[in-house]
């Protein structure tokens, strides 16, 4: 239940953009900048985000020559293309021109030739030289990761001497964590965290302030193993080195982060068979394309499984009970799939699922479905028993749960580790087969039992 705090900030929030329409539609550009100034630009990106086409073709018309690049880096990429397209250069070039060259990559990487063209010729020379660099490297490298804004100081300076430099310095990155040292070829050798610094003498040589979290990353290492490499030795920042080992670049917490995050969300809407671009933005014609695919791979397994019931017909045109049981093993089978997949599917993400632990991971799932699947298994005997009175119907739907179960979480665990050793995104593929394997286990056990011991 909402608090009473919450209600009136809710209500506020509806009532700001109603007055933020309202004035747009008037053409009331003041109004709008009064309006939009106090909130933070991911706010602003959210509020353009719940308007309409119309409604966000007013606020554009009206207020759109003082956007910034942080609201634009903030929007859903289907909004923000059409959005770039219509703004005069001018205006794009004075928005991205404060941005970090990370952020002008990313607002880039997305967009269609023509949109793309027409943002990276808004920019200063210096600046689209390092933004197309940056885009010649492969899509999800640390390359398209990494910022060109950095400190590097050489290695055999002091506290003092860095110091001095940073103070004389008029265009130093708006934000930093570290200084990177480097040597006579550029190849960094360490870094030193601002605290540090501050806190250190000034005749303190800064090779001694070195932190022994340094790593560096390749230019072409994947985003994933980058952002793996961030939590696991709890990174700040890590400066990014080409082929040659040479300084390039920088990477921060933040984008990092950023990347765990679009994977977990990847990982979440695939495992429910939905693409990993999808948005409330698209058209219900793009929507309807992007779940229809995996919609007709879980209706070739459903025929699969009504296949296997179809070789039962006889017996459960004999038993109705039959009939009315089938469904409640298979929803159990199902859940319990889903449950074990989710677990392995994540644990293959974050590294904690492997070749060398697979089997104890597997054979602990299994009993765990042969727990789940006694405690079950008795529980439906006894009502099956109650409910039909038929006899051997809860011995039979006690061994079909049991024998259900276990598969489950067999084919939950193994399933995602087959299909990730065949380089096939268990996230994206495994729920069809999981199902597939839980229901035609559970169909076959529960009606070929029955048909034995009962028929």
């Amino acid at each position: 239940m909402q608090s009473p705090e919450s209600e009136d900030s809710e209500v506020l929030d509806r009532k700001l953009i109603d007055q933020v329409v309202e004035a747009a539609r008037a053409g009331d550009s003041g109004r709008v900048a009064e309006l939009l100034e106090p909130l933070h630009p991911a706010d602003i990106a959210d509020l353009i985000e719940q308007l309409d086409e119309d409604e966000r073709a007013a606020l554009i018309a009206a207020w759109g020559r003082e956007i910034d690049g942080d609201v634009l880096s903030e929007l859903d990429e289907a909004i923000r293309e059409p959005l770039i397209e219509v703004l005069p250069p001018e205006v794009l070039a004075e928005a991205v021109r404060e941005l970090d060259s990370d952020d002008v990559v990313d607002l880039v990487e997305d967009l269609e030739d023509e949109a793309k063209s027409k943002l990276l010729e808004s920019l200063e020379e210096a600046d689209r030289v390092e933004v197309e660099s940056s885009l010649s490297y492969p899509e999800y490298s640390a390359g398209r990761l990494m910022q060109r804004e950095l400190v590097a100081l050489p290695e055999d300076w002091s506290v003092g001497q860095a110091i001095d430099w940073l103070r004389s310095q008029d265009d130093l990155p708006d934000q930093f964590y570290h200084i990177i040292l480097v040597d006579e070829q550029h190849h960094p050798t360490g870094y030193v965290a601002l605290g540090r610094l501050l806190a250190s003498r000034r005749d303190t040589p800064l090779k001694s302030l070195c932190e022994d979290s340094f790593r560096t990353i390749g230019v072409l290492d994947k985003e994933s193993d980058v952002a793996y490499l961030f939590n696991h030795y709890h990174l700040i920042s890590a400066p990014v080195v080409d082929e040659d080992g040479r300084l390039v670049g920088v990477i921060t917490i933040d984008d990092a982060m950023a990347v765990l995050d679009e994977e977990n969300e990847e990982d979440l809407l695939r495992l429910a068979g939905v693409s990993d671009e999808a948005s409330l933005s698209d058209s219900v014609t793009e929507t309807a394309k992007g779940r229809a695919v995996w919609l007709l791979v879980n209706l070739v397994t459903a025929i699969v499984a009504s296949l296997v019931i179809d070789l039962f017909s006889d017996a459960i045109d004999r038993l109705v009970a039959l009939a009315v049981l089938m469904p409640i093993v298979a929803s159990m089978g199902g859940n319990a799939g889903t449950q074990t997949m989710t677990v392995a599917v994540r644990a293959l993400a974050t590294r904690e699922l492997t070749a060398k632990n697979a089997m104890r991971v597997a054979w602990r799932e299994i009993k765990v479905g042969a727990i789940n699947g006694m405690g079950f298994g008795v529980l439906m005997a006894v009502v099956a028993g109650l409910w039909f009175g038929v006899p051997m119907l809860p011995l039979v739907i006690a061994a079909a749960m049991f024998l259900t179960l276990v598969a489950a979480a067999l084919g939950g665990i193994l399933v995602p580790l087959v299909l990730d050793r065949l380089r096939i995104d268990p996230a994206l593929a495994s729920g069809p087969f999981v199902t597939t394997v839980t229901d035609v286990v559970g169909f076959f056990a529960f009606l070929g039992l029955a048909s034995w011991v009962l028929l």
